[in-house]
């Protein structure tokens, strides 16, 4: 979750919150079906990024590590942004699927 916080500001501008990704988290479990219907009735891109990674803050590490999968899939340039030190995962392990 520390991850998330420190690059919060680059994943708004970067995620690209399509029907597919925003769909796959939900599939996912990593945010629930009525997070990802707000998500989609948002017009403006930013704010569906601002959206999406509150919901993910509230949610379990768990959770998170299925955002992280999620993203490895189908937007896999933006995982690095999750990763700190120079590649070295910092304070828990990050594995993608």
């Amino acid at each position: 979750m520390r991850l998330l916080a420190l690059n919060g500001l680059q994943l708004l501008d970067r995620i690209d919150p399509n029907v597919v990704f925003v769909t796959e988290l939900a599939t996912a479990g990593c945010i629930t079906w009525p997070q990802r219907d707000l998500i989609m009735d948002t017009a403006v891109r930013r704010d569906r990024n601002d959206k999406l990674l509150e919901f993910i803050t509230r949610r379990s590490v768990a959770d998170f590590q299925k955002f992280v999968n999620v993203l490895a899939k189908e937007q896999a340039f933006l995982v690095p942004l999750l990763v700190t030190g120079g590649g070295q995962i910092c304070s828990a392990q990050i594995t993608v699927a």
